[in-house]
This record gives C-alpha cells, sequence and structure tokens, in this order.
C-alpha cells in the first residue's frame, strides 16, 4: 500500500494561489488528466486549484530531471493509456516532483507564462482510451435494498457474501463529465400488458467510485491478492446511468444489457492512490456469521488498510430549480465505508480466470448506498421502486428522472490532520430521446 509522504504535510502550500484550501484540488492532490486549452491540441495536466499545469509547456521548459522527465511526457500526451501502464513507481515520482514544483519553494515559476491555464477556459475529456469497463456490485447496502423491492424474503443472493459480483459494460458509451445524456428509448413490459418499445420512464442514476487499472497482466496470469493494489492507477467518480424499467425486463437471465449501455458519465480526473494515502481504513469488519473471503480474495495488509473514507454526495437540479437560482438539492450522502469488497478483491477476482486487464480499462464499484434513507444512491431506492416520491425545494416531485434534470455527483475525502481533497464533478443533464426510424413522433418529456 502507498504510505504517507511530504507530499501529503497539510502545512504544504502552492504559488498557485487558488490551490490553497481548495475544495478539491489543493497541493496534496495533483490529480492527472487531460485537457484543450483554447486554440491549442489536447493535452496531458495536472489539476492545481482552479489552474490546470500544462505539462506539454513543463517538458519544453525542462523543469523535470532525468527520473522523471520520460514519465512526464507520457503524462503530457493526448492520452494517458501509455502513463497509466508505467505503474506505481514512475507515477510516485512524478507527483514527488510535481509537488516540488507547484510548491511555494518554486514561486519563480508562477512568472513563467504558458505553464497554467484557468480550468473554466479548457474542455477537459476522458483522461484515457477505456478499452474494457466492468461494474461490480460492492454496495452491499444498495443491493440489499434493491433486493428487497423485488425480493423481500430474501434481498441478498447466496453468492454475495462469496463472490465480487459483477457485469461487463459498454466502453464506448463512456463520457466525460459535462456531456448531455440523451433518454434512451428500449424494450420494457408494463404489469399485464404486452411488451412495447418507447424511450425509458423509469430513468436513474447510480452513486460510483470509478477504479482505473495502471500496469495489465498478460492473459492466463491472474494478479494476485497481495499485488492487486499496485495495478490500480487511480479512481474516479463514476454515474452508471440506469433504465429501471428496460432492466427489469430484460435482466433475466444475462443481466443488465440496454438498460445500461447507453451512457455511463465519469469525472474527469484521475486521482492517484498516492494522494489518497491518508485516507486508506481498514476494511470494516464482515458481521458476525458472514463468511470469511476465499483464500485467493484475503490478504491481511489489505484487511488493514484496503479500505478508504471517501464522502460520496449526489445532487439534483430540475430546469425550474435553474429558472429560480436554486441551489442543487442533496438526495444522499454515502461514503466508500459502506463497500463490502476492497479495490484489490475486485482486481483478484476480476483476473483470476486468467481474465488479462490493461492500461485503461475502468472499473465500476457499483452504486455506494449507506444503511439510511439519506444515504441512498440511487432514485430506485430512495422512492422504493418510485412509491414514494421524493420532494423538492420547488414543489415538484420526482419518482425518476425527467428531461432536463441534471445529476451532479461529489467526493470529499476528509482526515484530521491533513489537506481534505476531491474529485471534480461529475455532472450530466437529460435531453430528450431522439426519434426512431419507423416512429412518427418524437417522445417528448416523460412525466
Amino acid at each position: 500500500m502507498t504510505g504517507i509522504d511530504h507530499t501529503h504535510n497539510p502545512e504544504l502550500r502552492s504559488w498557485v494561489a487558488s490551490a490553497n484550501g481548495h475544495a478539491d484540488f489543493p497541493i496534496q492532490n495533483l490529480p492527472f488528466g487531460v485537457f484543450t486549452p483554447p486554440n491549442e491540441p489536447p493535452r496531458g495536466g495536472v489539476a492545481i486549484g482552479d489552474e490546470i499545469f500544462d505539462l506539454v509547456q513543463a517538458v519544453r521548459a525542462g523543469l523535470f530531471d532525468e527520473e522523471t522527465e520520460a514519465v512526464a511526457v507520457c503524462a503530457a500526451a493526448p492520452s494517458l493509456n501509455a502513463f497509466l501502464q508505467l505503474g506505481a513507481g514512475p507515477r510516485r515520482a512524478l507527483r514527488a516532483r510535481l509537488s516540488a514544483l507547484l510548491s511555494e519553494e518554486n514561486a519563480t515559476l508562477g512568472g513563467r507564462s504558458g505553464l497554467l491555464h484557468r480550468a473554466a477556459d479548457c474542455v477537459l475529456g476522458l483522461p484515457a482510451q477505456i478499452g474494457d469497463y466492468t461494474d461490480f456490485y460492492v454496495g452491499i447496502h444498495h443491493a440489499r435494498q434493491v433486493g428487497k423491492l423485488f425480493r423481500p424474503d430474501n434481498p441478498l443472493l447466496p453468492n454475495y457474501k462469496y463472490v465480487p459480483i459483477a457485469y461487463h459494460g459498454r466502453a464506448s458509451s463512456i463520457v466525460s463529465s459535462g456531456t448531455p445524456v440523451r433518454r434512451p428509448f428500449g424494450q420494457s413490459k408494463p404489469a399485464d400488458k404486452e411488451p412495447k418499445f418507447a424511450p425509458t420512464a423509469r430513468l436513474d442514476y447510480e452513486l460510483e467510485l470509478g477504479v482505473w487499472i495502471g500496469t495489465g497482466n498478460g492473459p492466463g496470469d491472474p494478479i494476485g491478492i497481495d499485488r492487486a493494489s499496485e495495478h490500480i492507477a487511480g479512481f474516479c467518480l463514476l454515474n452508471d446511468w440506469s433504465a429501471r424499467d428496460i432492466q427489469a425486463w430484460e435482466y433475466q437471465p444475462l443481466g443488465p444489457f440496454l438498460a445500461k449501455n447507453f451512457a455511463t458519465t465519469i469525472s474527469n480526473w484521475i486521482v492517484t492512490p498516492e494522494a489518497l494515502a491518508p485516507f486508506r481504513i481498514p476494511q470494516p469488519e464482515r458481521p458476525a456469521g458472514d463468511p470469511a473471503p476465499l483464500p485467493y480474495l484475503f490478504n491481511a495488509e489489505d484487511q488493514r488498510c484496503g479500505g478508504m473514507a471517501i464522502e460520496l454526495e449526489v445532487l439534483l437540479t430540475t430546469t425550474k430549480m435553474r429558472e429560480d437560482g436554486l441551489p442543487p438539492h442533496k438526495l444522499g450522502l454515502s461514503n466508500t465505508r459502506n463497500m463490502y469488497w476492497t479495490v484489490a478483491q475486485m482486481v483478484a477476482h476480476h483476473t483470476s480466470n486468467g481474465c488479462n486487464l490493461r492500461a485503461g480499462d475502468l472499473m465500476g464499484s457499483g452504486t455506494i448506498s449507506g444503511p439510511a434513507n439519506d444515504q441512498r444512491g440511487s432514485l430506485l431506492e430512495a422512492t422504493e421502486g418510485g412509491r414514494d416520491p421524493i420532494r423538492l425545494p420547488t414543489g415538484e416531485e420526482r419518482t425518476f428522472l425527467l428531461d432536463g434534470d441534471e445529476i451532479l455527483l461529489r467526493a470529499r475525502a476528509v482526515k484530521s490532520g491533513f489537506a481534505s481533497i476531491g474529485f471534480g464533478e461529475c455532472r450530466g443533464v437529460i435531453v430528450d430521446a431522439p426519434t426512431m426510424p419507423g416512429n412518427d413522433v418524437q417522445w417528448r418529456n416523460v412525466r
């Protein structure tokens, strides 16, 4: 596991003024991403306060030493796959060098033009080309609460506490924060009626943690639980949009398909394991009577510090709320403490059959809900399957999402004695379903 070092010093300050005390991107964070400055091509950069540190310009200026220059070149590329493939050692070295460059001790760099860009002036994109995407189901409270809706007497299926359950999603429809999400068409079956093909009327969000894979493994070469953390390059926020009516009709016997592959939104920055080192915690103990993980999923070090303490928040704005100038309405506040399986266990299980992961692959945690009503990570749970609408400050009600609704995910890692860090925003607004070939009219707002 990554240790705590001088880069986590809460007294460390940056010559980038907006970084000092920044909610998401103080100098103790330094996440990597890809951005496009005005009138220039895309390239890699580092979020620092309200600015982006331009790695292309930093390499040109000769700011890196022999150990980190080649790593910085990879991190400056318009896609970070090669950088992620380098693994933990080079990434740690580059982060340490960036911490030094951006600290107050190097304040003279503030006078050099081109090193910084205002983030608000840039377009943020996906950090890497995502070859494969797998979504897990490690939020036990979500699994239990959803299970109660469909199987009140048996909410958790027998395999849940033995197997880190997942499904393979669609990498091509993963989009960066801010990309509009078009309401999908699909087939659903109302009670006592024939199936119909129409836009979903039960569109939902899912509050998740995204996991970026760094160094991959070869086919037939499983990653042991003792080595799994070294293959994790970083984290992001992830919203696995879900069409619940389509899902209910199609998911048996093979699981999610069109109900989930139309869009998945992620935040733009890769928050490294190094930045999150202070927020590692013991994996919460399993309740009495739960089985111990099978040996290939058990590692004492992972149990000691493989958990994380990150607050996860989901908020909603409607068209009317924005017109009235109202702030986003909080729908739920959860925490990664509610993950039943660790990220290392997810990696170990994913590769246990010889499946090969590659740099830039993405994994989702599955919806991370807490046990209380105000900790739900989806509308399916929060509204009891649509039976108990959420009431908003405008007097509006929601059971599921309407066109014009915007979902915003935020994350915050907080610990006494350390600077808090965040992930940036993960947002998406719902827009009308398209006109389908053979349909006479376009479906308008689903009410």
